[in-house]
């Protein structure tokens, strides 16, 4: 077979134009999906509710609801689709609402995170602090899938999982949290994959607009065709550089690590010996190792020290902690554990006590307030009812002989001078007026004898 008829086979398989639906209706429907106001808004706003509150419990399954249902990425889509047919308008509307749309998500995990009780950040609220190259690459590829599937009829259940892949929700989110908690750096980690997430999607969707063969609107001159195309690049390539660093020191400690673990591994492993633990210090240059079992000898540390260089850690020193050593570092690994449970006990115990001295702070105040409306009243009921000689409010608990239930009630004691009697409407009237101005749901008038 001819290279030529495999190239044509090839090219035929992989041609995605006869799947093409009709050009006006996708843009009809991009262009829908554009606009954030009324119930697109306040879907929006559900949702920021819901990616923050999985944030804050840690929880992955409640995160991918709140992107299952987040129209995030209409405006981002309808830029992409502007730039691709060169439509200034539908950018400049595409644009706008992209910016209120994110205003209104960070605002509102803001304030979320500010009435939050929960204040720890979780892993998956921290996942989001530091974008890298990865992320580009899940934007774009996910950008891509997203717009073949709106251009095409077999949408299947595409869009749901761009939603999931590119996570457009929990970067916002995780800057309203690094706004409510001071965390700048929180803010400006997440905020910059929020933005990595809308570039890259964008410009899938300028790919695939291309790749499809739009038609272009013709009322822009080659000369801004070729000044707006300059200007995509430099936002590009502007937004993959310091992701590109972040990736690079990732990638170059990933290596790092797997070669300490290597030197570990080959240069002080022994029968009867086991490597309990090792850490690095790259401030002063040190790999300290700790173990237990059989020693390991001065001259095999000495060995290794030299065959550190060909582990890529020329310059270090290895430090062995071993013997009386080790189990002095064990023993103070274990006192610190009982420590911290502790402590970690100590601090419950304060949280009880601290919720039953707020509960009685509460009651005493009642008590109190009740002792003060009395004398508050006390000039309205002298005025209101003349024979009322004496008068005090109290909180009850009624106890029951046979059961253990408790009732609550408001009891007013009066003393009525002389032989005078309330009526049945009087007693009423003053019923109904305590209990309008005590407040009270229950609330018994008790007649004390003088």
């Amino acid at each position: 077979m001819k290279i030529s008829n495999i190239v044509e086979r090839t090219r035929e398989r992989f041609n995605i134009l006869p799947d093409k639906d009709d050009e006006q209706a996708i843009i009809d429907q991009i262009s829908s999906g554009v606009t954030f106001r009324g119930a697109n808004l306040w879907v929006l706003i559900f949702a920021i509710f819901i990616a923050s509150l999985g944030l804050n419990i840690n929880s992955t399954a409640v995160i991918i609801g709140a992107m299952l249902i987040s129209p995030l990425m209409g405006p981002i889509i309808g830029m992409g689709l502007a730039v691709g047919i060169n439509d200034l308008a539908l950018l400049k509307r595409s644009a706008k609402n992209y910016g209120v749309a994110t205003l209104i998500s960070v605002v509102t995990a803001t304030v979320y995170f500010l009435i939050s009780p929960l204040g720890e950040a979780q892993s998956e609220l921290l996942a989001r602090t530091s974008p890298t190259l990865y992320d580009v690459f899940i934007a774009f590829c996910g950008g891509a899938a997203g717009i073949i599937a709106i251009c095409t009829g077999g949408k299947g259940n595409v869009i749901p999982g761009v939603a999931i892949a590119t996570a457009l929700m929990p970067p916002l989110c995780t800057a309203g949290y690094g706004l409510a908690t001071g965390h700048l750096l929180y803010f400006l980690g997440a905020f910059y994959l929020f933005f990595i997430n809308t570039v890259f999607i964008a410009l899938a969707t300028y790919g695939g607009v291309w790749l499809m063969a739009f038609k272009q609107h013709e009322f822009l001159t080659p000369e801004r065709t070729k000044r707006a195309q300059q200007i995509v690049t430099a936002i590009v390539v502007v937004t993959m550089i310091p992701a590109v660093y972040m990736t690079v020191n990732i990638v170059r400690d990933s290596i790092f690590n797997n070669n300490v673990q290597k030197f570990v591994k080959a240069e002080l492993a022994q029968i009867g010996t086991q490597i309990i633990s090792n850490s690095v210090d790259k401030d002063s240059m040190k790999l300290s190792i700790v173990s237990v079992g059989r020693e390991i000898t001065e001259q095999r540390q000495k060995e290794a020290q030299q065959r550190l260089t060909f582990y890529g850690m020329t310059g270090y020193r290895l430090q062995v902690i071993q013997g009386a050593q080790s189990d002095s570092v064990m023993l103070l690994s274990r006192e610190r554990s009982a420590m911290n449970t502790v402590r970690e006990a100590d601090s419950r115990r304060l949280l009880e006590m601290s919720a039953q001295i707020n509960g009685l702070i509460g009651q005493l105040d009642e008590y109190a307030r009740y002792e003060s409306l009395s004398g508050e009243l006390r000039g309205e009921m002298s005025a209101l009812f003349p024979q009322i000689s004496a008068f005090s409010l109290s909180r009850v608990a009624e106890m029951h002989r046979d059961t253990t239930a408790v009732d609550h009630y408001v009891a007013a004691l009066i003393s009525i001078s002389g032989d005078k009697r309330f009526s049945m409407s009087e007693r009423r009237k003053l019923e109904d007026w305590l209990r309008s101005r005590v407040k009270a749901d229950s609330l018994v008038v008790v007649e004390m004898p003088r």
